[in-house]
């Protein structure tokens, strides 16, 4: 199976070390590290210091490039331009995750349930649906053109992986479709998709593959912007030098709601 089959059959793919992103981690590195001294950045540190969320806490122009160092650039680049149907997009600010051994310890204002759920569901969710109100009610915040891990640092394959639920994108798809196939685009984000996400959810947990994701510095993976995916807990024998379990995720933009659910 070559990676276009496999990133649009199970929803994502994953690339070898390349050099190009070798040379973009020593740039980015240290401009990663400095996020967690960053007073603007304070917010991002959860669940009683064993996760530094870091979203686009990276200072990256819409290159992907630091200050002196090389636009982001490999053969992942390679296959999002030329395999994924996208329009232009800029880059965005990249989030800085780093999760440290016991995460994820409560935190306040969770509920049992909240904290179960990251625990044994991996805190699974598709990226742009955000909650608000009580009791919670999701809508489409953002629509991502699809989600970049950028292994940071080396760590054990059991130090918090990043977690996917493979198909679950057009799982996903279908049920979004059956709400907002008949909606104008421009008026997406009105419509509360919580019942029909939860659904679809319950449906992919019953269905669909778990499968955890280890990458190295220098090695990459790409998912489906509708892809449902999370973060594992850190496992009883990880492993992770002083930096923890670092990567660097991007999620740009796609430009006009109807993409989100029009492309591939």
């Amino acid at each position: 199976m070559d990676k276009r089959e496999q990133f649009f059959s199970r929803g994502w793919c994953s690339f070898e070390s390349d050099p190009d992103i070798l040379r973009w981690v020593d740039f980015a590195l240290p401009a990663a590290r400095a996020t967690l001294d960053d007073p603007a950045q304070e917010q991002w540190t959860r669940y009683q210091g064993t996760w530094f969320a870091g979203v686009n806490a990276l200072p990256n122009d819409a290159s992907g490039r630091l200050p002196a160092g090389p636009p982001l650039a490999g053969h992942v680049v390679d296959f999002i331009v030329s395999e994924l149907d996208l329009p232009v997009f800029d880059w965005d600010r990249a989030q800085v995750s780093i999760c440290y051994p016991g995460y994820p310890r409560p935190m306040d204002g969770e509920t049992v349930g909240q904290h179960n759920f990251r625990k044994t569901r991996d805190a699974a969710h598709v990226d742009g649906l955000r909650g608000s109100g009580q009791p919670k009610r999701r809508f489409l915040e953002e629509g991502h053109a699809f989600v970049l891990g950028i292994p940071m640092v080396e760590a054990s394959s059991d130090a918090s992986p990043f977690v996917i639920w493979e198909g679950s994108h057009e799982i996903m798809r279908r049920a979004f479709v059956s709400v907002l196939g008949g909606i104008a685009a421009a008026d997406w984000r009105k419509v509360d998709l919580t019942d029909v996400y939860q659904q679809a959810r319950k449906h992919c947990f019953d269905q669909c593959s778990r499968v955890t994701v280890h990458a190295r510095p220098g090695e990459t993976y790409l998912a489906h912007r509708l892809s449902l995916h999370g973060v594992a807990p850190w496992g009883q024998a990880a492993t992770a030098g002083p930096d923890g379990r670092m990567i660097c995720y991007f999620r740009p933009d796609l430009t006009g709601p109807g993409a989100w659910l029009a492309l591939p």
